[in-house]
This record gives C-alpha cells, sequence and structure tokens, in this order.
C-alpha cells in the first residue's frame, strides 16, 4: 500500500531542433535595465541550472536586449553552442504589428546583426499582425528558415486558429507557441493552445509564469480579483510542505502539465535563476495541482 499520494513527475529536460533543452527557459526581455557586465553571470546561472534556451526578441529594449547578448556571444565564441537561441519579430512601436513578408525578413537579419551570429536556433512571431495573411507570413518565415537565418520558427502570442492556419500554408513545422501562462493566468489549460501543442509536437514556452513576479512576492496586480489572494495562500501552503517557496511551486505547477511545459524565467539576480531549479524538487499530488487551479479559478471543479 502507498504511504501517501502520489507525486506528479516533473521531467527536467525536453527537446528542440534536435537538441536537449532544460525545462526552465531564460528571458531576456528586463536586460536592459541591467548593465553589460552583469549579464555573464546571469546566463551562467542559467547554464548551471538546465536553463539552456535563451529567449529575447527584436523589441526588447529596442533591440537593447539582443545587442547585450550578442556583445557576451562575441566575447564567448563557445557560448553559442551550449545554448538554443531564439529570437522574435514583428511588433514594431508605434504601428504596432507588422509581419509582412519584408518586414519579417529584415526584422531576422537585423536580429542576427544585433546577435553577433549567423543563425538563431528558433524564430517567432512576436504577436500576430491582423493586416498580413496568414499566406504571407508562412513565406516570409519558409525563406527565413530556407536562407539559413533560423533553423525552425514557430509563434507567439497567437490563438490556436492563427496558428492552425499559419502551419496550412507551411511545409515546415511550426516548434514553439509561446503563450502567457501561470497559475493566475490559465487560459492556455482552456483555448486548445496545450492541446494543439500536444498533438502537433509543438514545445510550449510560457512567458510571465510567476504572473509579473506577483506569485512569488505574493503583491498580486490590481487587476487581480480575490482568487488571486486564494491562490497565494494555497501555493504558500504546498510550499510550506515543501519547505520551498511559492516561485518554485507555481512553476512546478507548470512543469507537471503533460504538454512538457518551459517556463521563461526573467529574473536579473543569478541567485534567484539558480533558486528556480528548486522547482524540480517539488512533490506536487495531483490533488495539489487541481487544487491550485480551483483557487485561481475561484470556484472547484465541475
Amino acid at each position: 500500500m502507498s504511504d501517501g499520494p502520489e507525486h506528479l513527475t516533473l521531467a527536467r529536460h525536453g527537446y528542440l531542433v534536435g537538441r536537449e533543452v532544460g525545462r526552465l527557459a531564460y528571458g531576456c526581455w528586463r536586460l536592459p535595465e541591467t548593465p553589460q557586465e552583469a549579464l555573464a553571470g546571469k546566463i551562467d546561472a542559467a547554464l548551471e541550472v538546465g536553463a539552456n534556451i535563451i529567449d529575447t526578441a527584436a523589441v526588447y529594449g529596442a533591440g537593447e536586449a539582443e545587442r547585450m547578448l550578442g556583445a557576451l556571444l562575441a566575447e564567448r565564441s563557445s557560448l553559442r553552442d551550449e545554448i538554443v537561441l531564439v529570437t522574435k519579430g514583428g511588433i514594431t512601436p508605434p504601428v504596432p504589428y507588422d509581419s509582412t513578408k519584408r518586414h519579417l525578413i529584415a526584422s531576422c537579419e537585423a536580429s542576427l546583426t544585433r546577435l553577433n551570429c549567423e543563425a538563431v536556433d528558433v524564430f517567432l512571431i512576436h504577436r500576430p499582425d491582423f493586416l498580413t495573411g496568414a499566406a504571407e507570413v508562412a513565406e516570409a518565415v519558409a525563406e527565413i528558415v530556407a536562407s539559413g537565418k533560423a533553423r525552425s520558427v514557430g509563434v507567439s502570442n497567437y490563438t490556436l486558429e492563427q496558428t492552425r492556419a499559419l502551419q496550412s500554408f507551411l511545409d515546415i513545422p511550426l516548434v514553439v507557441t509561446q503563450p502567457e501562462f501561470s497559475a493566475l493566468h490559465t487560459d492556455p489549460l482552456d483555448d486548445g493552445t496545450l492541446d494543439y501543442a500536444q498533438g502537433a509536437s509543438i514545445l510550449p514556452l510560457a512567458w510571465s509564469p510567476l504572473a509579473g513576479g506577483s506569485l512569488a512576492t505574493g503583491r498580486v496586480p490590481d487587476r487581480a480579483d480575490l482568487r488571486a489572494t486564494g491562490l497565494v495562500a494555497v501555493l504558500e501552503r504546498i510550499a510550506k510542505d515543501n519547505g520551498s517557496t511559492r516561485e518554485c511551486v507555481a512553476l512546478a505547477w507548470l512543469l507537471a502539465h503533460p504538454a512538457g511545459v518551459v517556463p521563461i524565467i526573467g529574473t536579473q539576480s543569478p541567485e534567484r535563476i539558480r533558486a528556480a531549479a528548486g522547482a524540480f524538487e517539488i512533490k506536487m499530488s495531483r490533488r495539489d495541482w487541481y487544487e491550485i487551479l480551483e483557487a485561481s479559478r475561484g470556484a472547484p471543479m465541475p
């Protein structure tokens, strides 16, 4: 007989572009707020915990995040082979979106210049452009791959139907979808994003996995209602049971999903990057997982 509830499996590794990747990724959207000389310590901390997917975008700091990462890659040429590099294009303030073929190709080329590399591993459409048809977007990303500027492509903030529409015009598979997903923002569970990802072998990279840090700090955003307070309390209880933190429990909740979700952590503290690996040590029962979801929804499961 079992001595207690069975714990959910939290796999530490997955696969992307034919490479083994860690189930945590490191996001660069806040790099421009920090000095260049601190970047190496952050990337090294990420690699220490297996977070070898490095996620950036042309729009982060108006290109500054890519330039900072490119400077480090130029300084440490061996680093490029250690990471799976992801960048994004298509957001053009104040337009705000342009996914025309001409713009996406130019955006990717400009990213490569800033990143000091010949190709990225994955190029993502950052947000859907309602004025560019799926056929033209497909033409652009297919050319980006065919020309060797990116090894593969994917989407960010796309709905299920937008993803399906783009894939229908492509002979190459989309390999990544990047939705907002956290215990406070659970839409991908219900809108088909994670179901489609499983069926199409697409890797989900979850942005804002701690709801802008609020699930770690306990300071819920103004837009959140009383459900968020209950959610933080449940995370705190499970954290205490594990001798861990709310942050690790919130990440473990994402890691437990069978779609193989990879949370993108964005802290600028090497210590907190290392501490995030504690998520894999969380012992979470099936009941724990659903209790978190029920707290987030403010109602028991039907």
